[in-house]
């Protein structure tokens, strides 16, 4: 699965593992920041389960619209 701004994971560890969230930023090639039913947080990627869902985001959305979508 492509990581990709809009794309919807799961979190596997930490505080808010298991819940749901959506990629708002890719900071590099090993963290992207997430926002959704989480805490907007950076986050590695071997911590998240990539779904096939997409939201259709832009770079860096706030809280508001990640909820929305």
């Amino acid at each position: 699965m492509a990581i990709e701004i809009g794309r919807l994971c799961v979190k596997l560890a930490g505080r808010d593992a298991g819940r749901e969230c959506l990629i708002v930023d890719i900071i590099d090639d090993n963290f992207v920041l997430v926002d959704g039913n989480t805490r907007r947080k950076k986050c590695n990627v071997d911590h998240l389960e990539i779904l096939p869902q997409k939201a259709e985001l832009k770079k860096g959305a706030s809280h508001e619209e990640v909820v929305e979508a």
